[in-house]
């Protein structure tokens, strides 16, 4: 099941929570077709996978190291890095800006250093990724008041790491903080969440009976920040697709065990529009 979303709400009140979804819902869609959102990453390089140091269709020579990722890069390779052509080495942690302001570039292609669990790579986003020259908007379905419900974060005594299977078929490290819990249907439900080391908000990767049919296999939730007694709402209007539903080559967890829901979540994002929406 899906709507338009343009039909969320005839008010004008930024307070009426339909409006408020709806201006979620396009802020959504701008970021994400950005020059420099998901849907222009081209490529996730694994340096271990090029020993020698080369990756094809990226310049320079790439290198891990204890300290970092070494970059060397000669005056022909077009690489700048803090805005400053970049001519010989230079050690690299892993960028924490998003791409858009990534320290490296080489024309209108930013590269980002990234690290998971030891392992370096270099992620390469391109504007003109065909990705995002096809894409047309998220579907999504409209406001409904019955899927924001209050819940209770439960934070567990001292966080805990369960693996997870990635999309690339490798199974990471998912760090968990405590447990989300609501009632829906009938139910109580209770989802394994992070916890935001910066601000305290709450992030799960969550599955439903919709996922892979009417929807996209599995979807993020992002319900803010609990109160000081553990209340927030838990609204399901606000799940959103994973990175890895707009390019094949980010790196996203699946659900943890547990974070399965018995019901569809016939709201939020569902998955792309046209024909990319193939890939749910």
């Amino acid at each position: 099941m899906s709507a338009d979303p343009a039909g969320t709400a005839d008010s004008t009140d930024p307070d009426d929570p339909a409006t408020a979804w709806k201006q979620w819902h396009e802020h959504r869609v701008a970021v994400v077709s950005a020059p420099y959102g998901p849907l222009s990453l081209t490529g996730t390089h694994w340096l271990a996978d090029y020993p020698e140091g080369r990756i094809p269709a990226v310049p320079g020579h790439w290198c891990a190291t204890a300290a970092g990722v070494t970059l060397t890069a000669g005056p022909d390779e077009g690489i700048t890095l803090d805005g400053e052509p970049l001519t010989g080495a230079a050690v690299l942690a892993a960028d924490e800006a998003p791409p858009s302001h990534s320290r490296l570039r080489t024309g209108d292609v930013r590269l980002v250093v990234v690290r998971r669990e030891g392992d370096w790579a270099v992620r390469v986003f391109d504007p003109a990724a065909p990705g995002r020259a096809a894409f047309t908007g998220i579907e999504a379905t409209a406001y409904d008041p019955a899927y924001a419900v209050p819940g209770h974060f439960s934070p567990y005594a001292q966080d805990r790491t369960v693996q997870v299977e990635n999309v690339d078929g490798r199974a990471r490290g998912l760090g968990l903080g405590g447990e989300l819990a609501f009632d829906f249907g009938g139910a109580r439900h209770a989802l394994r969440v992070a916890v935001d080391e910066e601000d305290g908000s709450l992030w799960a990767v969550i599955g439903d009976a919709t996922g892979g049919r009417s929807s996209y296999r599995f979807r993020f939730l992002k319900p803010g920040t609990p109160a000081a007694d553990g209340s927030i709402t838990v609204d399901l209007n606000r799940v959103q697709l994973p990175p890895c539903a707009f390019a094949d080559h980010f790196v996203c967890p699946f659900p943890p065990p547990g974070n399965t829901l018995p019901f569809g979540i016939e709201a939020g994002e569902r998955r792309l529009k046209g024909a990319l929406a193939s890939g749910i």
